[in-house]
């Protein structure tokens, strides 16, 4: 009955989920890959299972096996109605991806503008620093194409006051990185915000 669930997610349907539930089903049990039915939910963005899920209780931060979480990979793919179901239901905003880094990171890398203002509204660390020893700016700057989307990202980042020379690793600021890349737009915000 439990793998059912994990059907029923997969093919949003939350008639079948309630259904399922009542009669027994664990709502956090997991699949092969450890991912509970709500996981499953995220990872095709399919929202009505995932409200039907999240009304009936699963857990949010529950992890599989590469450390994903419907919270983390919601925000990382830009799953935004899930993503603001997860933040209303008890998502744990310093948790972490198998990187070390928060949902805001891989968002502002892949340029998902509205999951990143979420995500800096429900107070998410903007300066978290992952295993890379890159924070959402750098992988803005870094990942990112220099566009608009990401232009607006670093913009946000920055009003939001992440640390504009917050260094990675090998000690190359966000400006060096902009600068490098032949990012102008973004160099010149993150100059105006005092970068050196």
């Amino acid at each position: 009955m439990d793998i059912q669930l994990h059907k029923a997610a997969a093919a949003n349907d939350a008639a079948a989920i309630v259904s399922l539930i009542d009669k027994g089903a664990k709502i956090d049990a997991r699949n092969g890959s450890g991912a509970t039915a709500l996981l499953v939910a995220t990872h095709a963005n399919k929202v009505e299972a995932a409200r039907a899920l999240i009304e009936a209780g699963a857990d949010v931060n529950a992890k599989d096996n590469i450390e994903d979480s419907p919270y983390l990979y919601a925000g990382a793919r830009g799953h935004l109605e899930i993503l603001r179901l997860t933040l209303a239901n008890g998502a744990d905003l310093t948790s972490i991806n198998r990187y070390g880094g928060t949902a805001l990171i891989p968002a502002s890398e892949r340029g998902h503008v509205e999951t990143v203002d979420t995500l800096i509204k429900a107070g998410v660390d903007v300066d978290h620093v992952n295993r890379l020893g890159w924070t959402a700016l750098i992988e803005a700057v870094i990942l990112g194409d220099g566009g608009p989307r990401h232009v607006k990202i670093v913009d946000l980042l920055l009003k939001a006051g992440a640390d504009a020379d917050l260094a990675d690793n090998d000690g190359v600021t966000p400006l060096q990185h902009a600068r490098g890349r032949g990012y102008g737009e973004i160099a010149a915000l993150l100059e105006k915000a005092g970068a050196k």
